[in-house]
């Protein structure tokens, strides 16, 4: 039987409907993990932040744990999706790429201390929850790989004296660190800063490819 031009209309719109209430439900989980932690968020705190009945939450979501790896899985899409994007409109050489990718850490769409606290939060569970580790885990891994890979190209460019390794490891911790300090140190610390301090980092190590106003033009082997 055709289906109406009508019907399909609606049925769009009802999944579409379903999709946007998904949503505010996790970015209502953020808000209360947020502002209550892990433990203390509820199903009925979801609910009442996303202005939703409690029904709803239920129909979305049949428990407390669903709704939490759901809004992990969220999480991690949406930082795994911002850095790729990032990269993709970068310039096309090495140094071009590790600026753009540091740079975009400190997006305010991603760096807030909103969704720096739920990411503690569920690094603080990480450990005992293997879904948890699952889930980031290989998100991780290839982050921390394309880091890798442009450090190394960095130095065989620069001809630096210096382990690749230790490097990507290094400014890998290093911007995980200036996320918790933004979050710890709410007055005197800002992205701003956290990214200048990054680019510092950039330029300490490879100072033949950056300066603070961006990756030099003229890199390579020092003679």
């Amino acid at each position: 039987m055709a289906v109406s031009a009508d019907t399909k209309t609606q049925g769009t719109g009802r999944k579409a409907s379903r999709e946007v209430r998904r949503q505010q439900l996790i970015d209502a989980t953020i808000d209360s993990i947020a502002k209550r932690g892990f433990a203390k968020t509820t199903m009925a705190d979801v609910a009442d932040g996303a202005g939703l009945s409690r029904g709803i939450v239920n129909f979305h979501f049949d428990s407390k744990e669903k709704l939490l790896v759901e809004t992990l899985k969220h999480m991690a899409d949406e930082y795994g999706n911002h850095w790729r994007a990032a990269l993709a409109k970068s310039g096309e050489t090495p140094a071009e790429k590790l600026w753009a990718l540091v740079k975009a850490d400190f997006d305010r769409k991603v760096c807030n201390r909103r969704k720096i606290s739920a990411w503690c939060a569920f690094w603080g569970e990480a450990e005992s929850r293997p879904r948890y580790q699952e889930l980031c885990g290989s998100r991780d891994q290839e982050y921390t790989d394309t880091l890798t890979s442009l450090c190394r190209e960095l130095i065989a460019e620069g001809g630096y004296d210096v382990n690749c390794g230790s490097v990507a490891l290094a400014l890998d911790a290093l911007l995980e660190g200036l996320w918790l300090r933004l979050l710890m140190n709410r007055h005197d610390f800002t992205r701003e800063r956290g990214h200048a301090c990054a680019v510092d980092y950039l330029i300490a190590v490879f100072p033949r490819h950056f300066a603070t106003s961006g990756p030099l033009k003229t890199s390579g082997t020092q003679q």
